[in-house]
């Protein structure tokens, strides 16, 4: 446990307001759950538009003459084809071919890109790339909030206030004016719905969010709905279901690594940890990630063991929990690869007792990204 203060977010006074109970979430005070209570949160995301404060997260502007090849050195993506004003999911890799974190990687200009890191790791990622990308300029925005409205409403509220932020494809950008506010807006989002992240001057973002929390469709959105809203969604959470030992091929997150990038692709390798990366796809991992339905009603958490039929030892739960929409309680995990196909039975070590769980398909609730 840090010994250091908490920081606090643009909306923090808000959060409070609205009756938030704030917890300590990666060295920022953040509200965990409204007085509505995370399944209802959850819920009205699935149905209507939640807003969600990600402020927490790490805004990064990274520019200069080459930068998209300067990056493909670090990530096992092909920046240089990614066109101006879309996104792409990416993975820091490291030497050994693990996961160093997870992150967006957005084209804002020909020698100009906009990242969002994860909030426990954005010191360190912003140290390792003013490191690697010396020469180039590597800003820490730290003026700018950042919330997601997301759900299948999300849009009628964006609707209301930009046209072009509307108009949007899923993993695409523009800059937008919301009620007099310029923004960055992005049609993407981490609960599995349609929906926007938006970034926002820090001293205009509470005004921007009470308008956005004006709409009916829209409700304020803590931590644990999102957790349990991603969990559904089948996205990982780095730190639990990705870590420095995993690599993205055990992740199940192939489709992370371009193809320019792969074995055979016009790219090969030249990013941090290829060798084992490129080897675990053409020969296959010795473990894989994959959904877990679980029997009963009650919930079976991060760290308990699996097993086979038979009592041996096959992997380990990495996230688990209540999933509203889905009607009864998901895990993701990781087992060997011969336990990893669909519909194999397995069995979930809780309290000293064996609980009946089978290798389900994610995600568990369709996803419903806007795809134009």
């Amino acid at each position: 446990m840090s010994d250091l203060p908490l920081k606090s977010t643009p909306l923090e006074a808000l959060h409070i307001e609205l009756g938030g109970k704030m917890v300590p979430f990666a060295g920022y005070n953040m509200p965990v759950q409204y007085p509505a209570g995370i399944k209802t949160e959850h819920l009205h995301t699935r149905e209507a538009a939640g807003l969600f404060d990600v402020s927490h997260m790490g805004q990064v502007r990274i520019t200069g003459e080459g930068i998209a090849k300067a990056l493909e050195a670090l990530v096992p993506v092909d920046c240089e084809a990614l066109a101006i004003g879309k996104q792409t999911y990416a993975v820091f890799t490291n030497e050994q071919g693990g996961i160093d974190d997870d992150l967006i990687i957005t084209r804002w200009g020909e020698n100009e890109f906009f990242l969002v890191v994860n909030a426990a790791c954005k010191e360190r990622d912003i140290a390792y790339l003013t490191e690697q990308l010396a020469g180039f300029d590597v800003t820490y925005i730290a003026d700018r909030a950042l919330v997601a409205l997301q759900g299948p409403k999300a849009t009628e509220v964006m609707g209301e206030l930009s046209s072009d932020a509307n108009a949007l494809t899923f993993m695409s950008g523009c800059w937008a004016t919301l009620d007099g506010v310029e923004c960055y807006v992005t049609r993407s989002g981490y609960s599995g719905e349609d929906g926007f992240e938006i970034s926002i001057p820090n001293d205009q973002a509470d005004t921007l969010a009470r308008k956005l929390l004006s709409f009916e469709q829209v409700e304020a959105i803590g931590l644990g709905a999102r957790d349990t809203l991603r969990l559904e969604a089948g996205l990982c959470l780095y730190g639990h279901d990705l870590d420095t030992t995993t690599s993205p091929i055990e992740a199940s997150l192939i489709w992370s690594i371009s193809k320019s990038r792969r074995a055979d692709g016009a790219k090969a390798g030249g990013f941090p940890g290829a060798e084992r990366i490129l080897s675990e796809i053409a020969n296959k991992p010795s473990r894989k990630r994959v959904g877990l339905k679980i029997d009963g009603k009650a919930p079976v958490r991060e760290g308990a063991k699996l097993f086979d039929m038979d009592g041996n030892e096959v992997g380990i739960v990495t996230s688990g929990g209540p999933a509203p929409s889905y009607g009864a309680p998901v895990a993701m995990g990781y087992v060997t690869l011969a336990n990893s196909p669909i519909d194999t039975p397995l069995q979930a070590e809780v309290r000293g007792k064996m609980r009946p769980v089978t290798v389900a398909k994610t995600p568990f609730v369709p996803q419903r990204y806007y795809r134009g």
